[in-house]
């Protein structure tokens, strides 16, 4: 056979591509488990989608598999090895402000927008349509595709956890569900509280009712209040001193007294994996609060935060600050806060560390200086850091085939988020979002460019044989 022209073969079949991924787009396949049942986990539409793509496989003469109701697979070839092709079509909700309804796919300039054509629903057809291209062309490869459909990766994953439960584990393989040229290595995430222990109040002349802040722990708080109690002459002082404050650091915010003085500040929030290029809220009424003579409880809860937390997001001060040449510093961001007098305070932290570093040692490096306070870490959820060697052969091949279909070098990508490539033993990251596009996933008006759509099905076509043949 004379050498394929990859892109000829997609441009081929765009419409039936196109007509494929209307119909995936019009599912509302968002998370809904207050409705699920034994037949539909995640809810009926999340369980409509996996029906649709498998339905797709057997349409278009594939092996396929459902798995729990929660995941599944669709493959053909033939070996002992499995190139695995890691999607998920779940997707966040929709919200308000649309030009167009989110779940009715309207073309418009060469876009195609729906909630999910980024992420991932096109890059999943795309995918797709790839192997139907190996597929027809090159029958009996040596090895066996396959892809593999998740259904909670906007959440927390259960679809691959259960998949790979039953399912073994592909030898190689990528996830379309990121951005060009490849991503192959992740940092460790860790998401974890510190819980302090109460401290019974005593009629103290100024005591620290309540302090809140943030609502996720991976992303900086812009808002945070507090509620102090006093006499009424001191919470006028106080008053008087935020005022002062606020306009000294330039920083918007409000003093309100009635029974209780209640202040407020406001921040800039951005996504916990760079906190630096935030303002956390909860650090600048930490920092005033730490100036008033507070009540036992309040105080320790307050000089916690301004004294091993604020403004270090390195971890520097709690002895744990490291980076390496693959993935880069370790971040530390303080999510979320929540304090009232006489109950436990709580600390919510998103640590992001690099492939070389340990997090038992990170661990226990904390505990030597939060023991002596008996405050405790609570560790909600972990995944170790992911990272392929450039020398693998899957970013070898993978590199060759991006670079000789788009004439850009193939860097390779660290970050500090996690892909859903780190589910594959060896996996990596690889588009469909080419280089210097906006990132519109889980925005209002989301598209794909359907050109770009295109040409990632080409490079995940030759990709697909590549490591198949």
């Amino acid at each position: 056979m004379s050498e394929v022209n990859w892109k000829e073969e997609v441009l081929n079949r765009k419409e039936l591509l196109i007509d494929d991924l209307k119909g995936l787009l019009s599912i509302e396949s968002v998370l809904d488990e207050e409705n699920s049942t034994e037949d539909a986990p995640f809810g009926s539409e999340v369980k409509e989608a996996l029906d649709y793509m498998l339905g797709l496989g057997k349409r278009d003469g594939y092996e396929t598999k459902n798995v729990e109701q929660v995941a599944g697979h669709l493959e053909f070839g033939q070996g002992e090895e499995v190139i695995g092709i890691l999607c998920h079509v779940d997707v966040v909700p929709a919200g308000k402000g649309w030009t167009s309804p989110p779940f009715t796919p309207d073309i418009r300039e060469g876009k195609m927008f729906a909630r999910g054509a980024i992420d991932d629903k096109g890059p999943t057809i795309a995918a797709y349509w790839a192997m139907n291209i190996v597929k027809e062309l090159y029958p009996d490869l040596s090895k066996r595709v396959r892809m593999i459909v998740g259904t909670d990766e906007e959440s927390s994953w259960r679809c691959v956890d259960t998949y790979f439960k039953h399912e073994e584990m592909p030898t190689m393989g990528f996830a379309p569900d990121a951005v060009f040229p490849i991503i192959h290595a992740e940092k460790g995430i860790a998401d974890f509280e510190w819980i302090f222990p109460v401290i019974e109040e005593k009629k103290e002349p100024f005591i620290l009712h309540s302090f809140h802040s943030g609502q996720r722990l991976n992303m900086v708080p812009d808002y945070a209040i507090a509620e102090c109690e006093s006499s009424e002459d001191q919470l006028l002082d106080v008053k008087k001193a935020f005022e002062l404050f606020l306009t000294d650091k330039d920083l918007k915010g409000n003093a309100t007294l009635d029974k209780q003085l209640t202040l407020e500040i406001h921040g800039v929030s951005v996504h916990g994996s760079a906190p630096h290029e935030g303002v956390n809220a909860a650090f600048r009424l930490a920092e005033f609060l730490d100036e008033l003579i507070l009540d036992q409880g309040g105080d320790a809860y307050i000089s916690f935060i301004t004294k091993w937390l604020m403004d270090d997001f390195s971890g520097e001060r709690l002895g744990v600050s490291c980076k390496d040449h693959i993935t880069g510093a370790l971040t530390m961001n303080a999510g979320t806060f929540e304090y009232k007098a006489n109950q436990q305070g709580k600390v919510g932290m998103n640590l992001r560390y690099p492939v070389t570093c340990d997090f038992d040692v990170v661990r226990q490096t904390f505990e030597k200086i939060t023991a002596p306070m008996s405050v405790k870490m609570d560790v909600i959820d972990h995944m170790t850091p992911h990272h392929v060697p450039q020398d693998h052969e899957l970013i070898q091949k993978l590199q060759q085939v991006y670079e000789k279909q788009t004439g850009e070098q193939a860097k390779l990508l660290s970050i500090g988020g996690g892909t859903y490539a780190r589910s594959l033993q060896a996996g990596v990251a690889f588009g469909a979002l080419f280089e210097g596009k906006p990132q519109l996933a889980h925005q209002k008006d989301e598209y794909v460019e359907i050109d770009d759509l295109l040409r990632a099905a080409a490079i995940y076509a030759e990709a697909i044989y590549e490591l198949a043949k």
